[in-house]
């Protein structure tokens, strides 16, 4: 098998992807920051400093054949930057362009770049979003991954480096923090949530279906220059999602009605729109490009992927 260099391969991806591979027998080697993290068994650490404009990564790509960008800046839930989006640009768009030319010097075949549903925006009113919805982020975040979705496109567009965009939706999964594990903390503590009028519809995706549809995409002729969208296969509803999670932690979702108007108009006052927006608003993918073409299809089922990660939470109490 391959060699392949994985960035960010100490964080909740990575240290999947690692793991995965490295017992599919790839040579796996994981970029990890900072230098001294811990990488799952199997892989071989190199440290590669911050990743800019001027990263060096002539060592970690020496007789590398693919490439898994996982690293990125992504959201700060208290952000104290002047200029926000110059911190996001100078990792994920100028650091992507940086390793892409990087790489294409280095004579690496593939890169495989892990993006976001956000480039097409935070909502879908209807149809679920296709890889041809048009590009539209509305944060910072989703707007340095467009750019450097375009600076992929742009190197691969002038050297031999075969490049694939995986668009995940949010990503679930034991090893979960931030939103998600505060959600389980929520269902756990048995408080009451005004969400039982919510009608919308949400895409996810398992944290093992992420890493199968990121292998295929790394080593599938057919997916060189493509993008893809990704996710379980079955939106879920906020109220199904949480009965859902509460059954698995069995603490049963307590859930009552409440205006979603009422709620936005809440979330405007305390300055948590984002937040709550998420809870009310749909977004909803089409996966079925990555399936016709590449013959992927998530393995596991959003209860079963919610149980295991309900497990891994109550066992990690």
């Amino acid at each position: 098998m391959p060699t392949v260099l994985i960035t960010g391969a100490n964080g909740f991806i990575g240290r999947a992807l690692c793991a995965r591979m490295a017992a599919e027998g790839w040579t796996v080697r994981a970029a990890v920051f900072p230098a001294g993290s811990p990488v799952p068994a199997g892989a071989a650490a190199v440290s590669v400093g911050d990743i800019g404009a001027a990263t060096d990564w002539s060592a970690a790509l020496a007789g590398v054949e693919v490439v898994v960008h996982l690293a990125a800046r992504v959201h700060v839930m208290k952000e104290t930057l002047a200029d926000p989006l110059e911190a996001f640009r100078a990792v994920n768009a100028a650091g992507t362009r940086r390793l892409a030319q990087s790489a294409a010097a280095a004579g690496v075949r593939r890169l495989v770049f892990m993006s976001t549903v956000k480039v097409h925006g935070e909502a879908t009113n209807g149809r679920p979003l296709t890889e041809d919805s048009p590009l539209a982020p509305e944060d910072d975040y989703g707007r340095s991954k467009r750019e450097a979705e375009e600076a992929l496109c742009e190197v691969s567009s002038t050297t031999s480096l075969e490049t694939v965009i995986v668009r995940s939706p949010l990503v679930y999964g034991p090893g979960n923090k931030a939103n998600f594990l505060r959600l389980l903390a929520v269902l756990r503590n048995g408080w009451p949530l005004p969400l039982a009028s919510v009608d919308n519809r949400r895409s996810f995706i398992f944290l093992d279906n992420l890493v199968d549809a990121l292998m295929l995409c790394a080593a599938h002729p057919k997916a060189a220059g493509r993008a893809y969208l990704v996710s379980d296969g079955c939106d879920l509803s906020t109220p199904e999602l949480l009965r859902e999670l509460g059954g698995a932690l069995g603490r049963p979702a307590r859930l009552f009605a409440f205006p979603p108007v009422l709620l936005r108009l809440a979330g405007r006052c305390t300055g948590t729109s984002g937040a709550v927006d998420r809870l009310l608003d749909s977004l909803a993918i089409d996966s079925s490009r990555i399936q016709r073409e590449l013959g992927w299809s998530p393995l596991i089922t959003p209860a079963a992927g919610l149980r295991a990660t309900a497990r891994w939470y109550l066992g990690a109490l």
